[in-house]
């Protein structure tokens, strides 16, 4: 009789283009997305925390086709008799689901409706280091508005968050831009026997932060040779009707009234454009208002980022500091955080537009900006580790443990073999704990403890002196009244 086939036991890995997150990476977003939330809190938004699954009806972007349905979402159609379910999806973003749940619930809402949402969004790409296909976006919008007082606003709370959760003034720049300023120059290119898309052109100058002024010339008219040698079509304009999209794209002046200038100049007698540059300067004039100055703030048309998705102003928050890239080179971090106004979305619903405008942090990103500054470490700091030298005083280290937990201060009593002293503090340092609180008998009839400061030990044991040691001890006996205080005093010296 033949032997049956065992069943291979499944790997033990993650899917690809996901990962895993440990301690510090799950505490220390969280504590970010806490200092966020405060700061939307305080201008008056609510938060919303809707659906992780949308149908691909409401979702919007995405059909289902024959070979891979719903391609760029992780979609699946639900079971009925006919085979005719709904098609949903994960969401992809948290705009989409905005959409929807104004459109649902718009009677029960305030006519201005301001939420923020926070959580993990997913997209069916192909991953690459760093870009994963699922990762967290934390959202702030303003819905039914179209005064630029909204997108003012956006623009401040955006400045705002940066700051509170260690991004100092001077290390990042909000930029604006706007569409219709964009719309008013492709106007002024004037018509063309082949008709040009204006699809073409936006995905021309989308590529200015990549090739700069030269390389957009040359992509507007008659083609340029890439890095690789291999030659890519222009659009096909001619040098005239490329130099209004060369001059919004370089009309950055010194100050805003200069940068305003050359953008009349670059949209000439365009209603569109004019009202679009009416906009930038209506912010401009609430943000100064607000106290909101060029070291925050500023209006930058070399902002091309979703210019194809949003209606007027766009926004985005670039980190101006250097960082060193896998390479050794230095090159600035970029860009954390996009926006702008979008007045279509809603409509889809409706019917009828509704103005909207919004602004999506990358978390991920802003996360990893923070650990390039020194603001959060990678490792974190572990629980406060009491150790067992007697496992029949089990009782008394959980007391131990109990009154630090009451002072605020995270703890634990070690609970494997306490054997091996030894072992009990490699558990320590694997945790990253910052003190082990040590009592045997001869400390317990003594009525004290021994406090070992595990970061200092660390230190000592690495660089430290003889005579340094012997300085300042990285173990030492306490009261053990003074258990809290004590122990609360070590760990505060090493934040």
């Amino acid at each position: 009789m033949a032997k049956p086939k065992k069943t291979p036991r499944p790997k033990a890995e993650t899917p690809k283009g996901f990962t895993d997150y440990f301690g510090s990476d799950v505490t220390q977003r969280k504590e970010m997305l806490d200092g966020i939330a405060a700061v939307y809190h305080r201008y008056g938004f609510d938060a919303l925390e809707s659906s992780a699954v949308e149908t691909v009806e409401a979702l919007g972007k995405f059909l289902p086709d024959v070979d891979r349905p719903n391609e760029g979402v992780f979609a699946w159609q639900e079971a009925d008799d006919n085979d005719k379910g709904d098609w949903l999806a994960l969401r992809y973003d948290l705009t989409a689901p905005l959409a929807r749940v104004y459109a649902q619930h718009r009677n029960d809402l305030p006519t201005l409706y301001r939420r923020y949402a926070m959580g993990p969004v997913w997209r069916n790409e192909k991953p690459g280091p760093g870009r994963f296909r699922q990762f967290y976006q934390c959202d702030a919008d303003t819905v039914g508005t179209a005064s630029m007082a909204a997108d003012a606003e956006i623009c401040a709370m955006l400045s705002d968050t940066l700051e509170e959760v260690g991004i100092p003034r001077g290390d990042y720049l909000v930029r604006i831009n706007n569409r219709k300023v964009l719309n008013g120059v492709l106007e002024a290119i004037g018509p063309r026997e082949d008709q040009i898309t204006h699809d073409n052109v936006l995905r021309t100058i989308d590529k200015f932060d990549k090739v700069g002024e030269a390389g957009v010339r040359e992509l507007l008219t008659k083609g340029r040779l890439d890095n690789s040698g291999a030659f890519i079509d222009g659009v096909g304009l001619s040098e005239d009707q490329a130099a209004p999209v060369l001059a919004f794209l370089t009309s950055k002046a010194a100050d805003a009234a200069g940068t305003i200038a050359n953008l009349r100049a670059a949209v000439g007698d365009s209603k569109v454009g004019q009202e679009g540059i009416a906009e930038l300067e209506q912010i401009g004039e609430l943000l100064t208002a607000q106290g909101y100055g060029a070291d925050r703030i500023v209006i930058d048309p070399s902002v091309v980022r979703g210019l194809g998705y949003y209606t007027g102003p766009v926004f985005e928050a670039e980190l101006t500091f250097e960082i060193l890239d896998e390479k050794g080179r230095k090159r600035q971090f970029g860009s954390v955080a996009g926006g702008g106004r979008y007045d279509d979305l809603v409509a889809r619903f409706t019917g009828q537009k509704v103005p909207a405008v919004g602004i999506s942090i990358g978390v991920d990103r802003l996360l990893a900006a923070l650990r390039a500054k020194g603001r959060v470490s990678r490792e974190g700091q572990g629980p406060v580790i009491v150790t067992v030298m007697d496992r029949e005083r089990m009782a008394d280290y959980q007391a131990m443990v109990s009154e630090l937990r009451s002072a605020g201060i995270r703890a634990e009593v070690y609970l494997g073999n306490p054997k091996n002293f030894g072992n009990q503090l490699k558990y320590a340092d694997k945790r990253g704990s910052p003190v082990a609180v040590i009592q045997g008998g001869d400390e317990l009839d003594k009525g004290v403890i021994m406090l070992k400061d595990l970061i200092l030990g660390a230190q000592i044991a690495e660089n430290a002196t003889l005579e340094e040691w012997k300085e300042r001890p990285s173990q030492f006996e306490v009261a053990r009244g003074d258990l809290v205080a004590r122990t609360r005093e070590i760990i505060e010296s090493h934040s």
